[in-house]
């Protein structure tokens, strides 16, 4: 069974209030393809609306803390430590985001990785789209969860 569908059908909040705290780790990393001009703009720091992987960590960071108000039936959870990494991949042209998010509490925050990996590269895609019509957000995963029941 779901755990967020109950007996009849309906969608529920998973009940917390039994598990136990534990340390919870999560890494979600995702994929922007961009162009030439992209990378030179942010090798530069030559972009008009600003540093864009600056922009891009913080909005980010932003969203793993309000992945609860995006995201129906997450719990709101006090994380402890967010960090938000880019590789630039110049050969290939892609611009790689990884997220890893830290909290102790009854639940995962699997979520709050992947929103921030989402949102970090939305914001890149965003910040460039009047240089770049061509840009693809593409292979958001999961690539290591931590504490709780499960691991990967």
């Amino acid at each position: 069974m779901l755990s967020h569908i109950d007996k009849k059908g309906n969608a529920k909040i998973v009940d917390i209030s039994k598990k136990t705290t534990s340390d919870r780790l999560a890494i979600a990393d995702g994929e922007i393809s961009v162009s030439d001009n992209v990378i030179k703009q942010i090798r530069l720091n030559d972009n008009k609306k600003g540093d864009i992987l600056t922009v891009a960590k913080l909005a980010g960071i932003m969203a793993a803390k309000s992945t609860y108000q995006l995201i129906p039936l997450c719990h709101p959870l006090i994380i402890d430590d967010i960090a938000i990494e880019f590789f630039i991949d110049k050969r290939n042209k892609i611009i790689r985001s990884t997220a890893s998010v830290k909290c102790h509490g009854k639940t995962g925050v699997e979520m709050e990785a992947l929103t921030a990996v989402s949102i970090s590269l939305l914001t890149i895609y965003d910040m460039c789209k009047a240089i770049d019509k061509t840009m693809k957000i593409k292979n958001i995963c999961l690539l290591k969860k931590y504490g709780g029941k499960s691991q990967l």
